[in-house]
Order: C-alpha cells, then sequence, then structure tokens
C-alpha cells in the first residue's frame, strides 16, 4: 500500500528536515559544542539586556543589582530559541511515534488520517528511542540548569549583599 501522504507532510521527511535545518541542527551537535552555542548566543544576549539593565541599575553604583538583571534578562531571552528548538523536536517525535499520520490533501479544510502499516511504525519508533529522544533528554537537561542559573540569580537578589 503506497502512502497518500503528500511528501512535505510525511514524519519521516520532517525529522530528515529539522537534521538539515541549521537552527534545529543546533540540538543535535555534541555535548561541547552545543552548549559553548548557547554560552555564545547567552553572551550575545547581554548586549540585549544590559543597556536595559543599565538604565535601571547604574553600572558604576549598582554593579550587582547591574549584573544579576542583565544576567537574567540574557537568561530568559536564551531559552526563547531553546524552547523552539525543543517544540520542533517534539512535534517531529509525536507525529513519528502516532500510530496514524494526519495530512491535508489540497489544504486546512479537508484534513485526512492515514494508518502507518507495522513496520513503519517499529522503524520510527527506533529512531525516536536513538536519535530524538537523547536530543530532547540534553534540552530538558538545559532547561533544568537554566532554571538553576535563574534561582542562583534569585537568592543573590533576596540576599542583597552587593
Amino acid at each position: 500500500m503506497t502512502c497518500p501522504v503528500p511528501e512535505e507532510q510525511q514524519p519521516l521527511r520532517q525529522y530528515q528536515e529539522l537534521q538539515e535545518s541549521i537552527f534545529f541542527r543546533w540540538g543535535t551537535l555534541p555535548l561541547q559544542q552545543f552548549l559553548w552555542t548557547n554560552v555564545k548566543i547567552w553572551l550575545g544576549c547581554w548586549l540585549i539586556t544590559a543597556p536595559i539593565a543599565a538604565v535601571s541599575y547604574n553600572p558604576h553604583r549598582y554593579l550587582g543589582q547591574f549584573l544579576v538583571w542583565a544576567g537574567v534578562g540574557a537568561t530568559l531571552l536564551l531559552v526563547l530559541p531553546l524552547l523552539r528548538l525543543y517544540l520542533g523536536w517534539l512535534y517531529v517525535k509525536n507525529r513519528l511515534i502516532s500510530p496514524e499520520v494526519l495530512y491535508e490533501e489540497t489544504g486546512w479544510y479537508d484534513g485526512q488520517t492515514w494508518q502507518k502499516p507495522e513496520a513503519d511504525r517499529v522503524r520510527e519508533n527506533l529512531l525516536v528511542d536513538y536519535q530524538i529522544q537523547p536530543y530532547l533528554k540534553r534540552m530538558e537537561y538545559t532547561f533544568a540548569g537554566i532554571g538553576a542559573v535563574l534561582a542562583c540569580h534569585w537568592l543573590l537578589w533576596q540576599a542583597n549583599k552587593f
């Protein structure tokens, strides 16, 4: 039985597109490169948040408060692309593990469902288990680390020992 799902809507094709995408490839980098990319983006976010924090807390008089709030802002800005990365991989994972594929033949108004053959389901479940799930787990740990960083900022702010 041939697959009636248009090629661009097939979950396996969507997975391949994510792997080829410059943005989504970031999540598949080796751990050290992944972390270094996060650090570079975080430092780039400082270019946006430092001037904003400087308006509220003059760095010459309130260096501690300035550093805390610029750091919080940069960290929160880092969360946005990470969240997009995570949700993109999660969407494809859910499409791959689903026993059926929802698709549109010509537009949003004519949605159809196609049951995947058992062989396709097994292959795609293995792909999820060994390829996609490690990326998602890494990003979940990254979010936990970001939560820890934000908690440290909060503790510094509460300690108010600048």
